[in-house]
Parts: structure tokens; sequence; C-alpha cells
């Protein structure tokens, strides 16, 4: 077994590692949803119009923090969920993903509708997960399963979160039925295939593996992600021609990129003699 294949074969994959991620930057299933109103404090001191938003569009991280905080001071029945998503949002900024989680798991618990709650229970999860606390993430996200009951998008959505969390928790074959929801509630979500594909070359299904990132590149040719995992299942498959034509097209497409660096490392593990092509 050559290096490069031994390299791959340990490798998780870009797209389903718990790598941290912006909150903000939720799968589109879920980042799209609309964002509930905020509920009056009493009837002598109406909340704000747009006070959610306005202390999401704090540039500093710190003042967001700041005016959150006032806010849940302030903030009565159901206005403490809104003050303490913007809280939530603020700390994830700040990479203080655990109190990221715990703001987000508070905010849950002042909402009063079953879809307020799973969209804030994502949040949670996705939190946890950047903190590297997977088990208490999957916890926050069947939660917010079970509150997004017949949505079919946000089911979608957390299934892909499930997947991330049930793979940091090595529990794969679990991991496969949760995107085997996701293909099933979002067929055309290119993330949904591509982790389906990544999991999928990580059990040695190679043909499960290119079927599925087949699929990927057709929703979304353009990815560089998507680019370097149709390599990695190439070269294990042995058609290196393949692999090395995929990672050449992610350099080409964005020469500058971490993408990039690793796709020519792969190609200079597959080609030592032959240097990749920079792409500009």
């Amino acid at each position: 077994m050559s290096l490069l294949i031994a390299l791959l074969l340990a490798q998780v994959g870009p797209a389903v590692t718990s790598n941290p991620q912006p909150v903000s930057a939720l799968p589109p299933e879920l980042r799209d949803r609309p964002k509930p109103r905020a509920a009056a404090k009493d009837a002598a001191a109406p909340a704000e119009p747009g006070e959610l938003e306005a202390c999401l569009g704090l540039e500093n991280p710190v003042d967001a923090v700041d005016a959150a905080n006032d806010w849940l001071t302030r903030a009565k029945g159901t206005e403490r969920a809104t003050a303490g998503e913007c809280l939530g949002v603020a700390l994830s900024r700040l990479e203080r993903w655990d109190e990221a989680a715990q703001a987000f798991a508070a905010a849950r618990g002042a909402a009063d509708t079953a879809p307020w709650r799973a969209r804030l229970g994502a949040m949670t999860g996705e939190a946890a997960l950047n903190a590297g606390d997977a088990q208490a993430a999957l916890d926050a996200l069947d939660k917010a399963k079970a509150d997004a009951g017949g949505d079919t998008v946000m089911q979608g959505g957390l299934a892909l979160f499930r997947a991330r969390a049930l793979v940091a928790l090595k529990r794969d074959a679990a991991a496969a039925e949760a995107l085997a929801d996701a293909r099933r509630l979002a067929p055309d979500s290119a993330q949904a295939w591509l982790l389906s594909a990544t999991l999928s070359r990580r059990q040695g299904k190679l043909a499960e593996a290119q079927q599925q990132i087949e699929r990927a590149f057709d929703l979304r040719p353009v990815d560089l992600q998507i680019g370097l995992e149709a390599g990695v299942i190439a070269v294990l498959s042995g058609r290196d021609d393949a692999a090395r034509k995929s990672w050449q097209s992610v350099i080409a497409a964005a020469p500058d990129s971490a993408e990039a660096t690793v796709a020519r490392g792969y190609i200079a593990q597959l080609d030592p003699a032959a240097p990749a092509e920079t792409g500009r």
C-alpha cells in the first residue's frame, strides 16, 4: 500500500470533521428559516421592534455579548429566547463554543413554539460540536429532531448535523442512517451527498461513494471539497488519472485556497517527479 493511499484511508475527510464552523454558517436548510419575532416584555414595556436584528448586527462581538447580557437582564418570558440567541451568536463569533451552546440551550428553554425550539436546538448542537462535545451535540440535536416534527426541510438539515455528531462519536452505522434520512428529505442538498460519499469511502464502500460524489458534483459542479473528495475516491479505486484531474480542478478554481494546498500535496505524492499546476 502506498503512503498516499494509507494517508487517504486514515483521513476522515473535510466534510465530516467536527472542525469549528461559525454558528451563522448553518446549512441552507436551517439558515434560511424565518426567525421568530421578539415577544413583548409586558403590556407596559413592549420589546423594541428589530432588537434582535440590532443586537446581531453589532460589528464588535464583544459589544454584542454585552448588549445581549444587558437585554437578558431586562427580558421576560419568551423574549429571553431572542436575547439568548443574540448572546449565543456573539459568543460563537468569539469562538467561546461552550458558552455559546449554553446560551442557545437556555434560549431554547424560553421559546414557546416547537419550530422555534427546533431551530435553537440545532444551533445548540452546532455550537456543542464546535466545542468538541459530540455527545452533548447529539443530545441537543435529538431534542431538535423531536421538536421539528413533520417539517421535512428542518429535519433534513438536522440529519446532517446528527451525522457529524455520530461520526465524531465513531458511530458510523448510525451516521450512515442519518445521512440516508438527509438524502431522502433533502435530495437536492449537495452537502448531504458529499457527507455520504465521504462516509461511504471511509467504510470501504467505494462504489457507493462514487455514485454519491457524482450526485454531489451534479448538484454543485464547482465546489472545492467535492473536488477533493472525488479525487480521494478515485485514487482509492485505482483511477489515478481521474484523481489527478479532480485535484487539478480544485487548484485551478481557487489556487490560493486551503483546499488547493491539500490538492497539491496529494498530487505531489501521486506524482513525486511532476509538480502540480499552480492554477495561475
